[in-house]
């Protein structure tokens, strides 16, 4: 089982990848350098919440383990 901090670890660096991945789609979408960060900050901190709760419950799931 991941302990929590490598959790949050994988969480943030995650994060940083889709946050310079939706800021591009959202520029080239929008045209916009504003509005393609901020559809990309509010899909990071989504995405950040949902992934921490995914990996903390399949941390408690022994199915498939070995």
């Amino acid at each position: 089982m991941d302990s929590r901090r490598r959790t949050f670890a994988k969480a943030i660096l995650w994060n940083i990848i889709g946050l310079s991945v939706m800021s591009a789609v959202g520029f080239v979408a929008t045209g916009s350098f504003a509005l393609g960060g901020a559809m990309a900050l509010a899909n990071a901190g989504i995405g950040f919440v949902s992934y921490v709760l995914y990996e903390r419950v399949w941390a408690n799931v022994s199915w498939g383990r070995v």
